[in-house]
């Protein structure tokens, strides 16, 4: 199948440096390799070969290749200087394509030597809105029970689909998680991680974990931004500005992959909501540079509401996900008659659509089908 991402990718090529990120196999190899295809000449360079590790230190591409694609180049000391020194004495027909399983703009908060020298785009698991816009066929039970990975996804043989999750967790442990950062106490790392898949859609304390874990909160937020800076989880926090009292801090964690989700459909759909949110809040700034954020609500009195659309510190629209019920959510009606917000609930099984009080009741279907990816 063909990533809706991959003609604005190539067009941004023609302008400058693109950096593709992203949790490891949602496909961005494949992609890299597919946008390959539209130029006559590429070489794809991978940081965890040697072989390419010599080539890439010693600049030994044909000056006369046209697309040069770095794979897991952050893992490489001083990969940012190296990659300006590449982009700023390229000959003019070469373009740069950077992919990594690691947050790459993360690692651009420190120096400023690739500032005005790339675009970021982010490959995120599908969605049912993007498998409109390339015709895949698809149900929401099966992103709730496969996730939107292509291999799990895609897969016929749900044994098979069990089986890459298996993997997948073991290689997120075992060789990503160490890749990235020394950890002494990986049995600790893994009961975290277990937790998080738990606490799906709850605001998470870190001090609670670190006593189930035995180690310090600190310890835990620490291992907590590992995964998220790995695109394993991401964390959404309160919106607080305007909103009275709304002092708690605690962030919710949700999962790129929705089939590590331990809970009940309730928290498997929640989470898939969470996931095509951000995809959409992503892509409105890679794409259109518009400053979204996504943020819950959560109020001192225990009034909250599961998402917030945020545009420019302003809420765009408040979201309350449920599984099965029709009735109004009483945070989500709160929220709405006070701050006079755009409210909708979305239902993963509604008979029939409805807006009362001034609140939308729509599937949870339609509203992931209306984001822009």
């Amino acid at each position: 199948m063909e990533r809706y991402q991959k003609k604005v990718i190539i067009k941004d090529l023609h302008k400058k440096m693109v950096l593709l990120a992203g949790p490891r196999q949602t496909g961005k190899t494949t992609l890299a390799k597919e946008i390959a295809k539209e130029f006559k000449s590429f070489i794809y360079l991978t940081y965890d070969r040697s072989e390419d590790r010599k080539i890439i230190s010693n600049e030994s591409w044909l000056t006369s290749v046209e697309l040069i694609i770095f794979d897991e180049i952050h893992k490489m000391p001083n990969w940012k200087n190296y990659l300006k020194g590449v982009y700023d004495t390229k000959q003019p027909h070469q373009k740069i394509l950077v992919t990594g399983s690691a947050r790459l703009e993360i690692f651009n908060q420190v120096g400023d030597s690739l500032a005005g020298r790339f675009f970021l785009h982010r490959l995120l698991p599908l969605s049912p809105s993007e498998c409109d816009k390339v015709n895949v066929i698809y149900t929401l039970d099966r992103f709730i029970e496969r996730g939107g990975f292509p291999e799990p996804f895609l897969d016929q043989d749900p044994i098979d689909a069990n089986r890459w999750r298996s993997q997948y967790i073991e290689s997120i442990l075992n060789i990503d998680v160490l890749d990235f950062e020394n950890i002494h106490n990986l049995k600790a790392m893994r009961l975290v991680f277990e937790l998080l898949r738990e606490r799906v859609g709850s605001p998470i304390s870190y001090t609670s974990i670190a006593e189930d874990v035995a180690v310090s909160a600190s310890t835990v937020k620490k291992y907590i931004e590992i995964l998220e800076a790995l695109y394993i989880v991401f964390r959404i926090t309160p919106f607080s500005k305007n909103i009275a009292r709304s002092l708690l801090k605690e962030p919710k964690i949700y999962f790129f992959d929705v089939g590590l989700v331990k809970g009940d459909q309730g928290a498997k759909f929640e989470n898939l909501v969470a996931v095509c949110l951000l995809k959409h809040v992503l892509a409105k700034k890679d794409y259109f540079a518009e400053n979204y954020t996504l943020n819950y609500l959560h109020t001192k009195e225990r009034q909250e509401v599961d998402f917030a659309l945020v545009c420019d510190e302003k809420i765009e629209k408040i979201i309350e996900v449920k599984n099965s019920s029709n009735s109004i959510s009483n945070p989500l009606l709160y929220f709405h008659e006070k701050y006079q917000f755009q409210a909708i609930q979305a239902v993963k099984e509604l008979k029939h659509e409805k807006k009362e009080k001034g609140i939308e009741i729509i599937s949870g279907l339609k509203l992931l089908q209306s984001l822009f990816l």
